[in-house]
């Protein structure tokens, strides 16, 4: 309910993905006129792939009067280390919950009413004063508000203008995504890696893989999908090469799955048969469009400035060992919400409130993630080459990581333990 009999207060979303969704909802639940502004003219719907959940993602999904039927969400029974020749080097009980990142989407659009959410809008420009914020637009439109939350990723345009200096740095390494039905795999592969939250550590690398809920617009081709995310070193030359289209064109921080090189997917599958056990080769092999994700960090000094606040990736990426992208975009969501409630609608102290908060839980994430990564990388030269038991404890501890990453995200958040990790 709205905070105060004064007049509504309005606030200008930047971003028309889950963050910018999830800030949305909670705005309009405390009283405030909400636009959204995305840049993308296509539904987002069938962006993204598997994710993990806390259980802030589905109470931020309550407060806003929205539910997520039990069909949204996979739980694998069990954390397993699966070596190259298919032994299972460690297995322990797992409470995973997992799911697709459309099955998250789609509610949140769809509960935003039509007059809420404009897309195409492409943002130029922001204005930001004591007095009130204006975003400029490429059409020449130029909308006041009294807040502008931006949740425009991980190149937000906002943050380059207000902030400055805060920038995505590289990690080192990429992840190789693939997203399969359940009707595209062979059945041995699906049974071999359907109940299981399945991690492999090849020389310097990680893999980590679940079954999610296919994505809305595939339940034709089964009620599931396997997910797999394959980290791999690549230096910044090698990075540049990835992203290098079959036009010579370089795309920059990253490159849309249909611009990959053939050439270059063909050598991923061609490693994934050699350096994977089978059934996780099968899924890699099997995916018709893989996509690259580059990883990255950012720790950005502070969230607010005048009226304007960074929401989700915007203001923090932190590597996705940690698995709290969606989560940590709910928190900020919801803390935007509590800190304005707590003040009053007293716009300033809020957002002071919002930033000491939120900054400590996005320096912790990025910080737990770069500790999570610290192995991800090629070996140096002339380095012996690991042994078949190194291996396997690498992935041990690979494992353990994910486990302890998981309770302690709940016990930071006060969460009932719907962990999980990317």
């Amino acid at each position: 309910m709205p905070v105060s009999d004064k007049p509504r207060q309005r606030a200008i979303v930047i971003g028309g993905s889950i963050g910018g969704l999830l800030a949305a909802h909670q705005l309009l639940a405390i009283g405030w006129e909400v636009q959204v502004f995305e840049r993308s003219a296509d539904d987002l719907a069938d962006r993204g792939a598997g994710i993990s959940t806390h259980q802030a993602i589905f109470d931020a999904a309550s407060r806003a009067g929205l539910v997520f039927d039990t069909s949204s969400r996979t739980v694998p029974r069990a954390y397993v280390c699966l070596a190259q020749d298919g032994r299972v080097v460690e297995q322990k009980p797992a409470w995973r919950t997992m799911t697709n990142w459309s099955r998250l989407y789609r509610p949140l659009r769809d509960g935003l009413p039509p007059a809420n959410y404009l897309d195409n809008r492409v943002l130029t420009g922001v204005e930001n004063s004591a007095d009130g914020v204006t975003a400029i637009f490429a059409d020449g439109r130029r909308i006041d508000a009294d807040l502008l939350v931006a949740a425009d990723g991980i190149r937000s345009t906002v943050r380059a203008q207000i902030f400055g200096g805060a920038a995505p740095a590289y990690a080192g390494y990429v992840a190789w995504r693939a997203l399969v039905p359940q009707s595209d795999l062979p059945a041995a592969t699906w049974q071999a890696l359907e109940d299981v939250y399945v991690f492999a550590a090849p020389d310097g690398e990680l893999l980590v893989s679940y079954a999610v809920p296919t994505r809305v617009e595939d339940q034709h081709r089964g009620q599931h999908s396997y997910n797999i995310v394959w980290y791999r070193p690549a230096n910044e030359v090698e990075l540049r090469d990835l992203c290098t289209d079959d036009q010579g064109r370089q795309h920059e921080g990253s490159i849309p799955p249909h611009r990959i090189r053939r050439t270059v997917v063909e050598t991923m599958k061609a490693d994934a048969r050699a350096l994977l056990a089978k059934p996780l080769a099968d899924v890699i092999t099997c995916c018709a469009d893989p996509f690259l994700q580059p990883i990255y960090d950012l720790a950005s000094p502070r969230v607010t400035e005048g009226r304007v606040a960074l929401l989700g990736d915007a203001a923090f990426i932190a590597r996705p060992h940690v698995g709290a992208g969606v989560t940590k975009a709910a928190l900020d969501a919801m803390g935007l919400a509590d800190a304005i409630v707590a003040e009053q609608g007293r716009l300033k102290p809020a957002l002071r409130r919002y930033n000491d908060e939120r900054t400590r839980f996005g320096r912790w994430c990025v910080e737990r993630g770069q500790q999570m990564g610290a192995r991800i990388k090629r070996r140096a030269p002339g380095g012996a080459a690991p042994t078949a038991a190194e291996l396997d404890q690498n992935c041990r501890l690979y494992l353990d990581d994910y486990i302890r990453v998981a309770l302690d995200i709940e016990a930071l958040t006060g969460g009932a333990g719907e962990g999980g990790a990317g």
